[in-house]
């Protein structure tokens, strides 16, 4: 096993070595599973995250811990299993998954001496699920129809859970120990929630018929239960599977924590570039002063490593779900966009290095190559192009031992949930 990268700037003394739940470990776990890109190979790309909190002072053993749980789940997570339903899934336990997020982040941003505790909220969801018993009357909710209505009226109603109506902003909306106290939460966390119910009544033999959720792709609908055996054709693109409901909720938590939210018309990619001076500034004549302002605001902040809000995103928590992501998705624009956040962390070496294997399998991926003529693609491959550019250029006048601006993004900053 090679070495880990010793880190510029402020972590330029400290060298790295393997940790027993270290996340460099996680990313050699293989990568499967339908996607439109390229297969991403892991096995010589080394994560730096845990590694840099390290470097600065801040333990990490309860976040390693947590990320060697996620990988543990994610690896029972087959082809067929990332295509199986969430309502049948029996092989990846994706209440325990999600809270493995939770559990990771928490520690992140606390620097709790104690973990987040995984197996007490796994648990509740349980009860959860126990809960629903006595309001079960089979003389009433004979028909599916009216079970289902029956657990939607106990799920929504009696235990009060709900739609967040706020925007994905908010931290309590996306992580499943936060929901299950608060009962507020995004439509990943209560499709999860529902599906972890039908899966504990189906286990004791009070589901007889095929059940599936609904997933809502509107901005005020929340998950229900139908009868697949009565599904419209129409039905099939609100189907959740185990691979899409963990991208759901890692994705969830990379736009809310993603550093530049100036402009959303954009690519998380294209504002973090833009934020880099890589894209082409005429593109933006039409920004609005406040766009403006928000630009410049939430730079200054990363400039001088401020996480005090969530407005202005949280790098710690967006590097943790684009190296979760890496790992288990095959989507080659997640090497990117880790790529670019590194960039802004002065973390150069393995900036090119990530953005370099974005590279490879982009230009190897058919799939890729038929969509590089819009004009989004076009605008991204033009700072893709800058930033390796710049990139090499560092490289070349500084070496990566001295990069030329040092940032610290990855401090002692505690943020309230």
């Amino acid at each position: 096993m090679s070495s880990f990268f010793t880190l510029p700037s402020t972590f330029s003394k400290f060298q790295f070595y393997p940790l027993p739940f270290s996340s460099s470990s996680c990313s050699r776990l293989p990568c499967r599973g339908g996607s439109n890109v390229q297969h991403v190979e892991n096995h010589d790309l080394h994560f730096v995250l845990h590694d840099a909190l390290d470097a600065s002072g801040i333990d990490t053993t309860h976040a390693r811990e947590a990320r060697q749980g996620f990988c543990s789940q994610i690896k029972r997570l087959t082809d067929i299993e990332k295509e199986t339903s969430i309502c049948i899934n029996r092989h990846v336990d994706l209440g325990r998954t999600a809270l493995y997020i939770a559990a990771e982040d928490d520690s992140l941003v606390s620097h709790s001496s104690v973990p987040l505790p995984v197996d007490a909220f796994v648990g509740r969801l349980d009860d959860l699920s126990m809960d629903y018993c006595p309001h079960y009357n089979p003389r009433c909710d004979s028909s599916p129809e009216k079970f289902l209505e029956s657990i939607e009226r106990f799920l929504y109603v009696h235990k009060g859970f709900r739609r967040t109506s706020a925007n994905l902003l908010e931290p309590q909306a996306l992580y499943l120990h936060s929901v299950l106290t608060h009962r507020s939460g995004s439509p990943a966390m209560l499709s999860l929630i529902y599906s972890e119910i039908l899966k504990m009544l189906r286990l004791w033999g009070l589901l007889y018929f095929d059940a599936e959720i609904y997933f809502p792709h509107d901005a005020l609908n929340v998950p229900k239960g139908y009868h697949k055996m009565k599904s419209k054709e129409s039905d099939q693109a609100h189907i959740m599977t185990s691979g899409n409901l963990l991208v759901e909720i890692l994705n969830n938590l990379k736009h809310a924590f993603w550093p530049f939210h100036h402009d959303h018309t954009k690519t998380l990619f294209l504002r973090a570039a833009h934020a880099a001076n890589c894209v082409d500034r005429s593109d933006f004549v039409g920004e609005s002063g406040s766009q403006i302002a928000s630009a410049k605001a939430a730079q200054h902040r990363l400039d001088r490593g401020v996480w005090t809000t969530v407005r202005f995103g949280d790098m710690r928590r967006s590097l943790s779900a684009c190296e979760r992501l890496i790992l288990l998705t095959n989507n080659a624009n997640e090497l990117r966009d880790y790529s670019v956040l590194l960039y802004h962390c002065g973390l150069y070496k393995e900036s090119l290095q990530y953005l370099t294997k974005y590279q490879e399998l982009k230009n190897s991926s058919i799939q890729v190559m038929k969509l590089s003529d819009s004009k989004r693609s076009m605008e991204e491959d033009a700072a893709v192009d800058k930033l390796l550019t710049r990139l090499s250029l560092i490289q070349l006048e500084h070496g990566w031992s001295r990069p030329s601006v040092a940032r610290n993004f990855l401090g002692n900053n505690s943020d309230p949930w």
